[in-house]
């Protein structure tokens, strides 16, 4: 099922006219257009800030100021997981967010991710992000601990990805790095995967040689998902550390970013954080 991206134009953020212009069009969803030499667009994930929220009450720290400083420092993506035990992420947030974001539409991407329960597809839909992330949910789990099951009928997901179409939303599944799952996802209708990119983390840190060999395999996903007509997305457990290697994985478009981005602006704020992620990030 293979697509062919129609390329345009994008406006500069206003406020922000020395940022480069978006390597994608955000306005209809499609797959990817990225090429090699093409920087991926850092899409950061905001959790943790409600994360910390959350842990005292009240409003401190303000999810919404968060978003403004990384909008400032050059970021053109906000991810968030609205879990159904609201433990970071409130509908209130989704629904704040897409507010402040509207007026950025055509320089910003938004970013919902989670599992397809009808009372989160009900709130995609009537908020209409740029993307949806569609992802497993397992009971118990602190975080994404794996990707949609490549055995599994396709056909749980079709109704689910084309009412999101419909609405002018991109899609994205979360599949482990197995050409199966790749597959498995292109099957559903959707427009990108993304990869799950822990069990590469976790190799990455054993040493280089089990770094390299795990990335040839994502390198090989991809690959796969270029030729369904997929893009590409990945996300979790990447840092400043294995963005070296994984920023040159092929047709990569996006890449999402929180907790090691989030902790380090602990230590040496927001705004040089995202700055850096981006730096690392371009060719």
């Amino acid at each position: 099922m293979l697509r062919v991206r129609a390329q345009r134009a994008v406006s500069v953020l206003q406020g922000l006219s020395q940022q480069k212009p978006l390597p994608c069009p955000m306005t209809k969803p499609s797959a990817g257009c990225k090429t090699r030499g093409v920087t991926a667009q850092l899409s950061v994930n905001v959790n943790k800030v409600a994360t910390l929220r959350n842990s005292r009450g009240g409003s401190v720290p303000d999810l919404c100021e968060s978003v403004r400083a990384i909008l400032d420092a050059g970021a053109r993506g906000i991810t968030v997981h609205p879990r159904q035990d609201e433990r970071h992420i409130r509908r209130s947030d989704v629904t704040a967010l897409a507010q402040l974001l509207a007026p950025l539409r055509d320089t910003v991407e938004y970013n919902i991710e989670g599992d397809p329960r009808p009372d989160l597809m009900d709130l995609v839909c009537e908020v209409r992000p740029h993307q949806c992330t569609l992802v497993p949910v397992r009971p118990g789990e602190v975080t994404s601990e794996a990707g949609w099951d490549p055995t599994a009928p396709s056909d749980a997901l079709d109704a689910v990805v084309e009412r999101l179409k419909s609405r002018g939303v991109r899609v994205s599944v979360f599949v482990d790095p197995d050409p199966a799952a790749v597959t498995w996802a292109a099957q559903t209708g959707a427009d990108r995967v993304e990869l799950y990119t822990e069990p590469f983390a976790r190799e990455f840190a054993r040493g280089h040689e089990a770094g390299m060999a795990s990335f040839i395999r994502y390198s090989e996903c991809a690959k796969v998902a270029h030729g369904l007509g997929l893009g590409v997305n990945a996300g979790h457990d990447l840092d400043l550390d294995n963005l070296p290697l994984f920023r040159d994985l092929p047709h990569l478009d996006e890449v999402s970013i929180g907790h090691a981005l989030i902790s380090r602006a602990l230590f040496v704020g927001l705004n040089q954080v995202v700055r850096e992620y981006i730096q690392m990030l371009s060719p």
